[in-house]
Order: C-alpha cells, then structure tokens, then sequence
C-alpha cells in the first residue's frame, strides 16, 4: 500500500532556515504545517496574543450580563436607574479591558 505522503527534501540556508524559525513562532504553528499552509496559499497572520482569549472571555461575560439587565427591562417595560447605572459601569469595564490589553 503506497504512503499517503511524498517526501520533498528542502534545503535552506541559516538565514532562510531562521526566517522560516521566526515565521513559525508569529504564527504558532510548527514550520511543517507553516510550509503546507505557505504552499496551498493561505494568507497566514500572527498568533494574537494569550492575554486576547482571557479578553474574549472577560468581555462575553460582561456582554451576558448586560444582556441579562436588556432581557429585564425588556420584560417590565422599563428599567430602574440601577440597572441603566449598572449597564453603564459594565459597558465602561469593557471599554478598560480592551484599551488596557491593547
């Protein structure tokens, strides 16, 4: 049974060999799957930075809870100063996270 693979032999030189080294640790992938993705044509882009996913996860926790106090005012018709406060100081949280992490 034949290998699914063929098997190229690549040949760099150090400054080829370091760029693709630096290329690989931007995107996050190991310089095998860099090559593949260079070959098929993928626009590549840098790995965001471990602080976006804490961001992401800070800000859809934030969004829910606005989203909790919109549902409320939604269900009475209106909404109390405290809830119009709270989404304020929440929506001004989001805008903090977001500045700080970029």
């Amino acid at each position: 049974m034949p290998k699914p693979y063929k098997t190229i032999t690549l040949r760099l030189n150090a400054d080829e060999y370091a760029h693709l080294q630096a290329q690989a640790g931007a995107t996050g992938l190991k310089m095998e799957p860099l090559l593949r993705q260079l070959i098929m044509g993928v626009e590549l882009r840098p790995r965001p930075p471990d602080t976006y996913a804490a961001l992401l996860r800070e800000l859809s926790a934030i969004g829910n809870n606005v989203n909790q106090l919109a549902h409320q005012a939604n269900a009475r018709g209106e909404a109390t100063r405290d809830e119009i406060t709270e989404a304020a100081r929440l929506v001004r949280q989001m805008a903090r996270l977001v500045r700080d992490t970029l």
